[in-house]
């Protein structure tokens, strides 16, 4: 697999979202995430493409703030055009 780097020579990141079953459906899961739960499995898939897709959409730079698991708040500047590669797997 070729992997793209940024300007400055570090990796971009790389996002997956998985198709599973899910609470009685279906849903599209990110790194233990699960999204809501959707009736099919076909509807679970479009909804993960077009998240995948919204997600390499380059943005405005913005500041954001987040509280990690361990309580502590961080604050960083996200650039808006620093977007991950998205893929979608769907293990029929």
């Amino acid at each position: 697999m070729q992997r793209a780097y940024l300007s400055r020579g570090f990796p971009m990141s790389h996002v997956t979202y998985r198709i599973v079953e899910h609470d009685g459906g279906w849903a599209y899961t990110v790194d233990g995430v699960f999204s809501e739960t959707f009736r099919s499995r076909a509807a679970a898939l479009a909804a993960a493409k077009r998240v995948a897709a919204e997600q390499r959409t380059p943005g405005r730079t913005e500041v954001i703030q987040y509280e990690t698991a361990d309580g502590k708040w961080h604050t960083e500047t996200a650039a808006g055009s620093d977007r991950p590669e998205t893929d979608v797997e769907d293990a029929r």
